[in-house]
Formats: C-alpha cells, structure tokens, sequence
C-alpha cells in the first residue's frame, strides 16, 4: 500500500532545533544523525547565529577546505590566493603552473569591459509605431524616474550606460523588451540591476496609460530580471614564454614536442563539445574556488561562461593556443560579473579575510584574479593529459583520502605512501596492498 505523503507545513518559522528534529526522523539512526549535525555547528553562538541569517532553513553548516595557491604572478603583482574547494588536486594544480609560470612572466589580464544587463521583458498589444516613434521620450523617463536608485551608483562613476526597445514579436507575438545595460563598479549588482528594472516597468505602465492611442489592455509586464549572460563583462588572460623554456616541462620531452602536443590537446576541445565540456571544467574549477572563497556567486559566473561558451552556435574550448616560430601563447577569455562590496562580501568573516589576503582588489581585479587561477588549473590539465596521463597526479593526491576510507592508521600511511611512488593508484590496488599488510580487517 501506497504511504500517505504529507506536507510540512510553517518549517520556515520553526527554530532550528525544532527543524532538526523534523529532519533528523527521517533517518535510520536519528540520534547520531541529530548529533552530527550538531557537530557541525560553529562553537561561538554569534557566529552560528551569523551563519544561520546567510541562508534559509539553516540546520547545520557544510564545511569546505579553504585552501590556499602561492606564487599567483598577475599582471607583475604576487598574490596568495584563496580557493575554496574539496578537491585537493585543483589546488595542486594551480599551485604547480603559477611556480611553474611565476619566473617566466606570470599571467597577464585585460579587462574587456564590465557592462551588466538587464531586460524588462513585455507583452505590446497596441500599436507599435507609438512606441517606437517615442521610445527616446520613453526612455529619458525611465532614466529620471530611477534617480533616488541610480544617485549612489552615479556619485561612483556607475549608472545606467543605456535603455534599448527589442521587438521579438516574430518569434511570439507581441513579445518585446526592454534592453537595459549597467556599469556597477565594485558590486556584482544583481540588487541595484534589479531595482531599476522594476521602477522601468512601473513608469513604463504609467507612460502607456498616458498615450491617448493606447489601451488599457496593451501592456502586460511579463518579468523583470537581471540577465546572467553578460558576454561584454569579460577578462582575458594569457601565459606566453618561449619553447626553448618549454623544455623538460615533462621529463625527457623537448619543448617544441610539448607545444605541439599541448595544443593538439587544446584543439580537440576547439572542435568537440564532449571534450570541451571537460576541458572548460578544468577552467571553472580554479575561477569556481576564487569565487567561492571570495563571497560571489558561482552559479552566475558557470551559466554566464558556459553560454559564452556556445555562443557561436557551438559549444567550444575558453582557452586557446597559438605558436608562432619559437613563441608559445596559451590564452583563455571568459565573461563574468564578481563584486567586492554587498552581500556576502561584507557580512561572512572569512570572505573578509579573502578580500584583504588579496590586498582588498577591485571589482576587476578580482577578475583577473580569478581568470589567472582558472588558466592556471586549465594549463596544467592539459599539460598532464597529452603527457603522463591525468590519473598518475589525480589518483596520487587522492591516495590519502583512500587511506582514509580505508582506515589505515596513520602510523602506516607513510609506508603506503612510499609503495605507490612509482605505481599507479587504485582503490582496489590500495585496499588489496592494506591487506596484505594487515593494515585493514578483511571481510569474508
């Protein structure tokens, strides 16, 4: 017989330990799974009550590791910069290319432009011409009616850059928009974005009841909302140096064969979305880790690159590479939107710290920053896949969380450790040598 489904109703307003009990009976052992999430809270009140207003529901937190990659030379300035994130071999790798890349000029950026959007998205059922014929009228209304929003923003060189009408009426009727771009400094602007779009459409109803041709019926405000796609707020950032600085790179390869492998790797991500998915990964995972430690929004910043990403029609690689004689130039460029004031960036204590380990960067220095560390993981992905293969490294920083599964006391793990020097890593391989050793109990 099918079990009744009941809804829970007001969780929202219960407190968190009346939250946790609702929870914690869902499981097996409730008991242990009430006190491990409980484990988890933070032993200072304030910060757990801190913590708890960040989000909605809150039982528990989930902690990630806030690593650390040394040696980041951007645009000649040294940074350590701070990464968040569980996968040890990300951190690995960004830390090896920015040694690797630190004596050879570092990563230099560009910033391309910093333009938000935002669109108020409508239904026009009057005449067309009315609008269009006095869109400029319609327009410089919507701008003066936003000042009490815009007046900070403008006083720090921000604003709005400029309104456009959009007619997408052959592809739905009536469908229009309003086509909005923002400059918004050193806020990623979401907030500020947003605010404006909704006083655009509330003069945008009363400039339409005030045409005499118009209906009452002929505006219907479908959404106003923020546009994560934002390919004219984009960074750019290369590596270049010599092939002869290429040799050895890898053990007995020359730089000349190393380049041209390295870019064949690149070039099948050009021509293969399957690759490509993977290979721009790579490059989310250090830009994702710098976002995160950094308070903003990783979720915009992967919609946003991804989009980019096909915006030929084809989903292909960020990054590129081109070798010219004895030139090597390894370059990737991406758009996204970060910010270094609001939300999370002044509220969260270690987003802080974040902020001024990286010496309290701008808005787009903190893109470059970003960028450089996703380049950085991109660059030594391929270097390792088109040579030793991307196991060898992978599995070798996963060793110690295999041990750790395993429960090999630590007094051992050196041994295992030494074994697989020269081995490749397995689980298996792992868990068939601890037995043998007699560091683990066998199941029969």
């Amino acid at each position: 017989m099918k079990k009744e489904q009941k809804i829970v109703h007001g969780f929202s307003k219960k407190s968190r330990d009346e939250k946790l009990n609702i929870v914690t009976e869902k499981h097996t052992n409730a008991a242990n799974a009430l006190s491990l999430f409980k484990s988890f809270h933070h032993s200072d009140s304030k910060m757990q009550s801190l913590l708890e207003e960040f989000s909605e529901n809150t039982i528990s937190n989930f902690p990630l590791p806030f690593c650390i990659c040394p040696n980041m030379l951007i645009n000649d300035k040294a940074y350590m910069v701070p990464m968040v994130i569980e996968e040890s071999s990300v951190v690995a790798a960004a830390a090896n290319s920015a040694k690797f890349w630190f004596t050879k000029g570092g990563f230099k950026t560009k910033i391309i432009d910093t333009e938000k959007i935002g669109q108020v998205h409508f239904l026009w059922k009057d005449d067309i011409t009315i609008l269009q014929q006095r869109f400029a009228e319609l327009k410089e209304r919507l701008i003066k009616d936003c000042f009490d929003i815009t007046e900070n923003m403008v006083k720090r060189g921000g604003g709005i850059i400029n309104i456009e009408l959009k007619d997408l009426s052959d592809k739905e009727p009536h469908l229009m928009q309003l086509y909005a771009t923002f400059e918004t400094i050193d806020s990623m602007g979401a907030n500020f974005i947003n605010s404006c779009l909704e006083q655009f459409a509330a003069t945008f109803k009363q400039w339409q009841s005030s045409q005499k041709e118009c209906t009452k019926d002929g505006l219907e405000i479908i959404m106003c909302i923020l546009s994560n796609y934002t390919p004219n707020c984009r960074v750019k950032c290369y590596v270049e140096t010599t092939l002869d600085q290429l040799d050895n790179i890898v053990p007995g390869m020359n730089g000349k064969e190393f380049a041209r492998r390295f870019r064949l790797g690149v070039r099948v991500a050009e021509l293969d979305p399957h690759r490509a998915t993977t290979h721009n990964k790579g490059i989310m995972n250090g830009i994702d880790a710098v976002v995160l430690a950094t308070g903003n929004d990783f979720r915009a910043v992967e919609a946003c690159s991804h989009t980019f990403a096909a915006h030929t029609g084809k989903y292909t690689s960020l990054s590129h590479v081109d070798i010219e004689e004895n030139a090597f130039r390894f370059t990737v460029e991406v758009p996204f939107a970060l910010g270094v004031v609001g939300g999370l960036t002044t509220l969260h204590p270690l987003v802080k710290l974040s902020l001024e380990l990286l010496e309290n960067p701008s808005a787009t220095e903190l893109m470059s920053i970003a960028v450089a560390t996703g380049l950085a993981n991109n660059f030594s992905a391929v270097k390792n896949l088109v040579t030793v293969g991307i196991q060898q490294g992978h599995m070798k920083m996963h060793l110690l969380n295999i041990l750790k599964q395993l429960k090999v006391p630590e007094s051992r793990k050196e041994e295992v450790i030494e074994h697989f020097k020269d081995k490749v890593v397995s689980v298996s391989a792992v868990r068939n040598l601890a037995e043998r050793w007699s560091l683990i109990e066998t199941t029969n």
